[in-house]
C-alpha cells in the first residue's frame, strides 16, 4: 500500500475529532489532538494486524535519523509501536501532550 493511499482523513476512534491528511509529504497514522493511533500494522505499513485496538501514546523518543517519535501501546494486546511526530503540516500534533509525554520515564 502506498503512503499516498494511507494519507486520508478519518474520525479518531478515541476522541471523535476529524483528522485531515498531513500536508508535509508524509502520512497520517495517529490523531493530532489526543495522539492516539490504531493497531493496524504488524510491520510498519503492512496493515496486517488483526487486533485493531486503540493505541495510547505512552512516551516520546528522539532518533537522529527519524526525529521525534511517539511511542504507542495497544490497549487490547499491549503491542508497542513508534510513529513520527507530525510537524509542519495543517494539523500539527498537540505539543502540550508531547511535552507531558517527554517528562515520563520510558519503560520497555
Amino acid at each position: 500500500m502506498s503512503h499516498k493511499s494511507e494519507n486520508v482523513a478519518f474520525i479518531c476512534e478515541n476522541c471523535g475529532k476529524e483528522v485531515v491528511p498531513v500536508t508535509n509529504g508524509s502520512y497520517r497514522n495517529h490523531c493530532p489532538f489526543c495522539l492516539c493511533s490504531k493497531h493496524v500494522d504488524v510491520m510498519p505499513g503492512d496493515r496486517a494486524s488483526e487486533c485493531k485496538g486503540i493505541m495510547d501514546p505512552v512516551g516520546v523518543v528522539y532518533k537522529p535519523a527519524k526525529g521525534w517519535q511517539l511511542v504507542h501501546q495497544c490497549r487490547k494486546c499491549g503491542a508497542k509501536a513508534k510513529n513520527i511526530v507530525a510537524e509542519s503540516t495543517l494539523q500539527e500534533d498537540n505539543r502540550e501532550l508531547i511535552r507531558k509525554l517527554s517528562q515520563r520515564p520510558m519503560v520497555d
